[in-house]
């Protein structure tokens, strides 16, 4: 048996997710951490943004996968990647991640990057990034997940930013599938 078909069997027979009961924020929220080395880095010994971009989908996936209880996900899009700040080698690169918002079959993970010089204390804020994933059903097919709910004021904030940020989102993809539309009777 090849471990990928030994991995699929272990969640064949999952028991069925309770849609009707809501999470906070709180209840998925994650943290990863890893030092960065050598071959994590350039030649001038700054951290390639690409580890940064893996351990974040990465470490947001944990973030899904606990919200859905579902043991596949998928990165649907990762909205604005912004990197602030460089990392180092030898720097404790941390990936603090939060669920903002939950659709029907979608999940809006937040997610901040800090850098820690271990010698001086030092830590630096270097990226943030949207990322968002689709739950899937042990047939790979989009599947609902539960309910994100405010366990308080500030995680009511975090949401209903969220819940803007999508409609904007939505509405940007709605005008440019008009205009490529209008470009192709052309």
């Amino acid at each position: 048996m090849n471990p990928f078909e030994k991995l699929m069997n272990r969640y064949r027979d999952l028991p069925p997710v309770d849609l009707t009961q809501g999470r906070s924020i709180a209840y998925s929220r994650s943290n990863t951490r890893r030092i960065m080395e050598l071959m994590d880095a350039n030649s001038q010994g700054n951290v390639h943004g690409g580890v940064i971009m893996r351990m974040v989908d990465e470490a947001a996936a944990v973030v899904a996968i606990k919200h859905s209880q579902r043991p596949y996900v998928v990165t649907a899009r990762v909205e604005r990647f912004d990197f602030l700040a460089p990392a180092f080698i030898g720097d404790v690169v941390t990936v603090h991640c939060t669920m903002h918002y939950v659709g029907r079959t979608s999940m809006e993970v937040g997610v901040e990057v800090t850098a820690e010089d271990l010698i001086t204390r030092e830590i630096r804020k270097i990226a943030s990034s949207y990322v968002i994933y689709v739950a899937l059903d042990e047939q790979r097919k989009p599947t609902q997940v539960p309910p994100l709910v405010a366990a308080d004021a500030e995680e009511a904030r975090i949401i209903e930013r969220a819940r803007l940020r999508r409609a904007h989102r939505q509405k940007i993809d709605d005008e440019l599938r008009r205009a490529q539309k209008e470009a192709e009777t052309f």
